[in-house]
């Protein structure tokens, strides 16, 4: 009983009900925000988030951050609007678009891995890079005649429904690394490293490559998403994104990982996703400015890194008093 106690009192649990409720609040008393419509919208305005964030979980998991992935995406859209003007086919462009962006991850794993650099440093410079790389490439303008069956697809739905195309997607990702992260040694071995990176090491664990290769996965997704975004505006731009990565952030720390790695689930993390675009949805649909939607997403930002830190101290200070109280009866 206790066993079962302690999960529904964990930050996961409360952070899904917390989105549990904040969207049958939303439905009844946010005019349209439950309507087949809306929920169309929600998942393709959530959709750039939850991709970005699966690699992102992995690597604040390790212990490390990439904040340059809105700028990875940004490039990404940058470099699609440049080969289409200059006759390449989408089917060549869009797998072209995922390697550079694996590649820019790569460059970011190097300098981490390789070159010992922390990673805050390190992504906080290529995220200027790479945006200012994304207005080299396209400048101030925009590349808008992409073919109508891809644009199509990314804002379609299935069979003419409320459901996205892209919600297939999201989801097969979303099982893809669940599995690798919660059923796999390679998961197991991700936590280790958050909590330990030198123990991990002395252990068998190859702590560089696999970081290494988590920064190739977050750049290979970003630039997916790039593809994805771009597709959906039905506009390239070097400004795409911009951003995003406050809103990634913002949503794995709202969903329990620690920002000081070794901890953390991606069910809590696709609930902070869920949660933080429901409110950034029902806010819009209630005439509120962008500027109070950064104010609410730096406040979450906030407050998912303070919060599960005061319930631990909360919780370690319970446990002492037992223990005091144990051994003074």
């Amino acid at each position: 009983m206790s066993e079962v106690r302690r999960r529904l009192a964990s930050w996961d649990s409360i952070i899904i009900a917390l989105t549990v409720l904040v969207l049958v609040v939303a439905s009844v008393g946010v005019p349209n925000f439950g309507t087949s419509r809306n929920f169309t919208f929600l998942v393709l305005d959530l959709m750039p988030i939850v991709l970005v964030a699966l690699p992102m979980t992995f690597i604040i998991v390790t212990g490390e951050i990439d904040l340059s992935v809105a700028s990875t995406l940004g490039l990404t859209s940058s470099l699609m609007g440049w080969f289409w003007n200059n006759g390449l086919s989408i089917e060549t462009i869009i797998p072209l678009c995922v390697l550079v962006g694996a590649m820019l991850g790569a460059f970011n794993g190097f300098l981490v891995t390789g070159l010992g650099l922390p990673s805050l440093a390190v992504t906080i410079g290529t995220l200027a890079l790479y945006r200012g790389l994304a207005f080299v490439v396209l400048g101030d303008g925009a590349v808008a005649d992409f073919p109508w069956n891809y644009t199509g697809w990314v804002t379609g739905t299935i069979g003419g429904g409320a459901v996205p195309n892209v919600l297939i997607l999201i989801v097969a990702l979303a099982l893809i690394f669940g599995v690798v992260l919660h059923a796999t040694p390679f998961g197991r071995s991700l936590y280790a490293i958050g909590a330990n990176a030198q123990a991990a090491h002395f252990s068998g664990i190859r702590v560089a490559r696999t970081k290494f290769w988590l920064y190739v996965a977050s750049g290979a997704i970003a630039g997916l998403v790039g593809v994805l975004w771009t597709l959906r505006y039905s506009s390239a731009r070097a400004d795409n994104g911009s951003g995003l990565e406050l809103a990634v952030v913002a949503a794995v720390l709202l969903g329990g990982v620690s920002i000081f790695g070794g901890r953390g689930t991606l069910p809590g993390v696709l609930a902070g996703v869920v949660l933080l675009a429901a409110l950034q949805n029902a806010l819009r649909l209630q005439d509120v400015s962008g500027q109070a939607l950064n104010i609410v997403t730096g406040a979450l930002l906030v407050l998912s890194v303070l919060l599960p830190n005061v319930a631990s101290s909360i919780r370690a200070t319970w446990h002492r008093r037992r223990l005091r109280q144990a051994a003074a009866s």
